[in-house]
């Protein structure tokens, strides 16, 4: 199994000496950085599956390394944890706001904060591959678009090759077709270079070919040094001095109209990285999408109803399976516009846990993340079909209520005000009950015109229902 990547940023040796201790503990792979520069670049090459941030960081703060970070698709799904030696407050409220996954109080207790790690790792590792899949799929998706409206099969044999290389980051991609005489086969498309379409090659100075070709069956050899299959062919390379640059090759046979034998021909060189068996399964998944083209035409639509399908989970809080903030924005914008276009009403309510902060101190963020999931299906119960649900991030949360007005959201927050304060939530061990905060806000008003405007205006309803003593809402 592979070891989590945790990466660390913070610019106290105390601290990192502390947490990298977990390192034999826990297993993890620990990566450690004292500044915030050069994090996108370290991003680009490594995957991190959790990275613990500290807000005080020199130069580049960590808060402004968080909202770049969140701002960049290439990075914005690595779940972020922040450190701060402030108590919970305004840099809490902020870093959740800018996209963290969690934040975290200096001094700390070690197995607490162990525990979140857990359960930030273990949480978001469907999500991690929902989004992978889901990354996978739109490829795919794209794939399809541009291949189902070339005119001819040369043009989609290129655009398969191209895609390939950008996909794996390879330079050296081609298809062959079997010439059907046993002996030769044709090159119909190479991405690194064109002159090599229509080229002739004997198979007998490609074994890696062959074989394939013959028993349709995929092929990966992660060392072209050291593999057996080459053994007939080394000693040819050496008589006619050939330099065989390959380090490894991947090889994905198909047939053309059912009959006739081809393959993707894939291979790392220099500096690429080695092919490995993911490279070969998503190669065979882009030929088993692609082969329909040639032979029949794709099933487009169904391709992009798994693509939504998988848009959907990417789009979920782990813990929760309510929305994220990022889908919720995307709600938020669509129901605004729809109550502006129609003339019509709708309500916020952003929801906040009482004393949450005192909750896991007493009994673990484990009973803590189970009080979540029980508050949101609690919600839940209450949500009629045009009702949207999300969480905003901690003990956070938000529902819409299209087409309803100020009294309909009273009427809303008053029945959960009582359903959660009534309710036992926890475990038969230790059996917990607890109260939320609630602030409203409607549209239209002359203090929302988008969005974020109706979000503060429902966090400030929230703030002021705290000092009011919580358990209660506020408009």
């Amino acid at each position: 199994m592979t070891r989590a990547h945790l990466l660390i940023v913070a610019d106290d040796e105390s601290l990192n000496r502390s947490l990298t201790s977990i390192r034999d503990t826990e297993g993890y792979r620990i990566t450690s950085r004292f500044s915030a520069e050069g994090l996108t670049e370290f991003l680009d090459d490594n995957v991190v599956d959790l990275m613990i941030l500290d807000v005080g960081l020199p130069g580049v703060d960590g808060l402004s390394a968080l909202e770049s970070l969140k701002r960049d698709p290439r990075h914005r799904d690595v779940p972020i944890l922040v450190l701060s030696g402030s108590p919970p407050g305004e840099v809490s409220v902020e870093a959740l706001g800018l996209g963290a996954a969690d934040f975290v109080t200096k001094p700390f207790r070690l197995d607490d904060f162990l525990a979140r790690i857990r359960a930030h790792l273990g949480s978001g590792h469907e999500l991690s591959e929902a989004r992978a899949e889901a990354r996978s799929e739109a490829e795919v998706t794209a794939l399809l678009k541009e291949v189902t409206a070339a005119a001819s099969p040369a043009e989609i044999f290129q655009i398969l090759v191209r895609r390939m290389s950008q996909g794996l980051r390879i330079a050296r991609c081609s298809i062959v077709l079997d010439d059907e005489n046993g002996e030769t086969a044709t090159v119909v498309a190479a991405v690194e270079s064109p002159s090599l379409r229509h080229l002739t090659v004997e198979l007998r100075r490609y074994p890696e070919l062959l074989g394939p070709m013959v028993t349709q069956e995929s092929l990966l050899i992660p060392d072209v040094r050291d593999d057996p299959i080459f053994a007939p062919v080394r000693e040819l390379w050496r008589v006619e001095g050939r330099l065989v640059p390959t380090t490894s090759v991947a090889v994905v046979p198909f047939k053309v109209k059912s009959k006739r034998a081809a393959a993707f021909y894939l291979r790392s060189a220099g500096d690429d990285a080695r092919l490995e068996p993911a490279d070969l399964a998503f190669a065979s998944r882009v030929i088993q999408a692609a082969n329909g083209v040639l032979d029949r035409g794709y099933d487009f639509e169904e391709a992009l109803r798994r693509q939504d399908g998988m848009r959907q989970l990417a789009e979920t809080d782990p813990l929760t399976s309510l929305l994220n903030r990022r889908a919720l924005r995307d709600r938020m914008d669509r129901e605004l516009a729809r109550a502006e276009r129609n003339t019509s009403v709708m309500s916020c309510l952003m929801l906040d846990i009482d004393h949450f902060k005192r909750l896991n101190d007493t009994y673990g963020h484990e009973l803590g993340d189970r009080v979540l999931v029980q508050l949101a299906d609690t919600l839940r119960r209450e949500q009629r079909a045009m009702d949207v649900l999300a969480r905003l991030g901690g003990e956070g949360f938000v529902v819409l209520l299209p087409e309803t007005g100020i009294r309909g959201a009273r009427i809303y927050a008053e029945r959960i005000l009582r359903k959660i304060s009534a309710a036992t939530l926890g475990n038969a061990e230790f059996p917990v009950q607890i109260t939320v905060s609630i602030g409203v806000a409607t549209y239209p008003d002359e203090r929302v015109s988008d969005s974020d405007s109706l979000l503060r205006l429902a966090d400030t309803n929230l703030l002021r229902a705290k000092a009011d003593g919580s358990n209660r809402y506020r408009d």
